[in-house]
């Protein structure tokens, strides 16, 4: 059996410029970072040659061939995992629409999972330029490479992606008493309301080029939040994310509305500095900065909705439990 641990992110500046339209004609760059709430993958061997799948459904075929799940399909045919397995995947957080990356932190986990099933262990570049060919060209998903990359690698780190396809990370560097202290600085909210986002992304995606002076704007901030947090002015990390609020709220029709501004705002006058909502935006968790002598003014703001706390993790995608049996001789 083998059980693999991947977390989800939250992506502070910089979205939107990790799609291929934008990036192929000038680099992007993004800034995330890994929370410790995780996606869990779970491969043990069977008794038989079925493939038994575990996760909001349940799947039992006999050939890769048939698997319904697609990112499930995938990475077996990557990996080249074969029949006579039991997979099963558990989350922290609702699996679709929360905005945290949930997706990309699953064919991570399965990736990782599939090849130490194998007895291959392999690189977090080597899992995330896998979980981004599966996820992009192969499903065709309308989405950029940053969630794959934070999930593999875990930490807060600024990611680039280079014209010829290349991605490069530099990690932030920050004392752990630091990094706490930042993360105790965010708060999480959700909405109450998942949403599609692959609708919305398909949208964004197809207004990249029209919109590329938007997402030009935005890439500053990524720089100026990497700064704030290395200077330990962690309230300058809040404007900046309002700043980018501001600006990605204008990429499609259906990131914001009435009752997402209606709660940002109600955040802002109890006390929240900026945020943004996580991810594709239209619904998901509401990210917000706030210093914590109002953060119990927001949560009252807030009362009528679930926040998730959390904070920073270090780790990318890894095995926490590895166990294979040996026959007597």
């Amino acid at each position: 059996m083998v059980i693999t641990q991947t977390p989800l992110r939250i992506s502070l500046a910089g979205g939107g410029s990790d799609f291929k339209e934008f990036y192929a004609d000038g680099a992007g760059q993004v800034i995330s970072t890994a929370i410790d709430k995780y996606i869990f993958v779970i491969i043990k061997e069977r008794f038989d040659n079925s493939i038994v799948l575990n996760y909001s459904s349940k799947e039992i075929v006999e050939d890769v061939s048939q698997v319904k799940h697609e990112l499930i399909r995938e990475a077996m045919l990557k990996t080249g995992l074969g029949r006579g397995v039991e997979i099963s995947t558990l989350a922290d957080i609702p699996s679709e629409g929360s905005g945290l990356g949930s997706s990309s932190a699953l064919i991570v986990g399965l990736l990782n999972a599939m090849y130490m099933y194998q007895g291959r262990q392999v690189t977090a570049q080597q899992l995330a330029e896998e979980a981004c060919d599966i996820e992009i060209e192969r499903c065709g998903r309308p989405i950029g490479k940053q969630d794959q990359y934070i999930a593999a690698f875990g930490g807060l780190r600024v990611f680039t992606f280079h014209p010829d396809g290349a991605v490069t990370d530099e990690p932030v560097e920050l004392p752990a008493r630091s990094v706490l202290q930042f993360g105790n600085n965010l708060m999480l909210f959700y909405t109450n309301r998942t949403r599609n986002a692959a609708a919305i992304l398909t949208e964004q995606k197809l207004m990249t080029r029209e919109r590329r002076k938007t997402i030009e704007a935005m890439l500053p901030l990524v720089n100026t939040i990497r700064g704030a947090i290395q200077a330990r002015r962690f309230e300058e990390v809040g404007s900046a994310l309002h700043q980018g609020w501001m600006l990605k709220r204008t990429m499609a029709s259906r990131i914001s509305d009435s009752q997402i501004d209606e709660l940002y705002d109600r955040a802002l006058k109890a006390g929240a500095l900026g945020g943004k909502i996580a991810g594709a935006g239209g619904g998901g968790f509401l990210l917000l900065y706030v210093p914590p002598a109002h953060q119990e003014n927001v949560r009252a703001a807030l009362s009528d909705l679930f926040e998730l706390a959390f904070l920073p993790e270090r780790d990318g995608s890894k095995v926490i439990f590895n166990f294979k049996r040996y026959p007597f001789k």
